[in-house]
């Protein structure tokens, strides 16, 4: 087992295919306007609809504030607390708003958030009082949703399309983007299909390297309205936390419960990133690998000769071996063993990246 061999791999699954988008996005983003500082993740969005992967477009002043709140997600009870927090010392219930949920729930969050270092808490008498640490900074500029098929035939297309449109009329996103293989035909077939003309399509070709030149626009993305009365599937996610405090140029236009669901959805994205597969594959199976495929790192299987699928890695494979417990005890080869070594190379490049940002 290696932790990351020199081969140059080109995947063949779709998971594989996802990565890569993922990685370019994180080296070259925008396709169409220039480079932006971004924080990129995979597999977020709703109950009703997931996104591929999810682009955050940030402001740098402001991201270097959200990271004095810690690496982790603020996830939605935490948001309610966190960015009502007031600047000096009150009763939590006087000064956060109405959640339209029980307040025990609230009061569980105020010492959640307490115990993170995300705001102040005391008691006086019966009573908790809250006083923020910092406030809350508005960090996240736009919000883009790509969605992956390398493979765009005409029976992946029609089942494409629903989707697609539901993102366009949902309007949680500012762009929407179709990323897909290049065929070398004079006209491509992503072109012919009946998509949805407000959603973008980016033709890749990641056979020389993920980086710009990797990437073209062929169809350029309508920025989708901020007011749409239809962003929110009302039975699908938390329940709405209040409009947040000020607003600001970001938020301007868009209803309280959209922006705070915009916002669940970048927090969850600055947690996770997109290098969080190793939280759900077997890196500590003797068989996995990560290898280049141009400046990114894939998964490998050695037994199966190929990137495997998310769910095809996982401890009910037939092809599965654990490391010895010796690997992970005596600390050979490296301390914790070769899966440890794996998640922390992909946690010290998501740092990276972050650190990145910062001092753009």
């Amino acid at each position: 087992m290696s932790t990351a061999s020199t081969t140059t791999v080109i995947p063949d699954a779709e998971f594989g295919y996802e990565l890569l988008v993922c990685r370019y996005a994180e080296l070259a983003w925008h396709p169409d306007a220039g480079p932006r500082p971004v924080v990129v993740s995979r597999q977020l969005g709703t109950k009703r609809r997931r996104w591929d992967t999810v682009v955050i477009e940030v402001d740098p002043d402001a991201f270097v504030r959200r990271r004095a709140f810690g690496p982790r997600t603020i996830d939605s009870d935490l948001l309610h607390v966190v960015r009502h927090a007031p600047a000096e010392w009150a009763w939590y219930r006087d000064a956060l708003p109405d959640p339209g949920y029980p307040w025990r729930y609230v009061r569980r969050a105020v010492h959640r958030a307490a115990d993170r270092d995300l705001i102040e808490k005391r008691r006086r008498g019966n009573r908790i009082r809250i006083r923020r640490k910092r406030p809350y900074p508005d960090w996240v500029r736009r919000i883009v949703a790509i969605e992956n098929k390398p493979d765009l035939d005409a029976s992946a297309a029609d089942r494409l399309v629903d989707q697609l449109a539901h993102d366009v009329d949902a309007a949680l996103a500012d762009e929407v983007w179709l990323a897909t293989e290049t065929t070398g035909e004079r006209v491509e077939p992503a072109l012919l299909r009946e998509m949805p003309v407000e959603v973008g399509i980016l033709m890749t070709d990641f056979a020389t390297g993920v980086d710009a030149d990797a990437v073209r626009v062929d169809w350029h993305p309508s920025d989708l309205a901020p007011n749409s009365t239809l962003a929110i599937d009302r039975d699908d996610g938390p329940a709405d936390r209040g409009d947040p405090p000020g607003g600001g140029s970001r938020t301007r236009g868009r209803d309280g419960e959209v922006v705070t669901r915009r916002l669940e959805i970048a927090e969850r994205a600055y947690g996770k990133g997109w290098r969080s597969f190793h939280d759900t594959m077997r890196p500590d199976c003797r068989n996995f690998e990560l290898r280049r495929s141009g400046r990114a790192l894939v998964p490998y299987c050695a037994a199966k000769g190929r990137t495997p699928t998310a769910r095809e890695c996982a401890g009910s494979c037939p092809e599965f071996a654990p490391e010895p417990p010796g690997w992970r005890t005596n600390g050979w080869p490296i301390e914790g063993g070769p899966g440890s070594g794996i998640r922390r190379l992909l946690d010290r490049r998501r740092r990276r990246l972050r650190d990145g940002i910062e001092r753009s």
